[in-house]
């Protein structure tokens, strides 16, 4: 039997287990709000200052950040 979705897509047959989405999750939730404090709290008064002249910028490096060493990790 096919699998069919609500928009008439056929739905894959495996999905990503919860520990291979916790893997990425958490690693870009983690930093990113770490990137967001020390854009928050380390602001330069400059504002010239890539990673802390704004929260939002520091939150996009952290997150990058976090994503690129869980990418880099082992697979188990």
């Amino acid at each position: 039997m096919k699998l069919v979705s609500f928009i008439g897509v056929a739905a894959p047959k495996s999905m990503p287990t919860l520990p291979v989405i916790i893997r990425f999750a958490a690693p870009l939730l983690i930093g990113g709000l770490l990137g967001a404090a020390l854009g928050y709290f380390g602001q330069c008064t400059s504002g010239t200052c890539p990673l802390t002249s704004t929260w939002w910028r520091g939150a996009l490096y952290g997150a990058s950040l976090g994503l690129f060493i869980a990418m880099s990790g082992r697979s188990s």
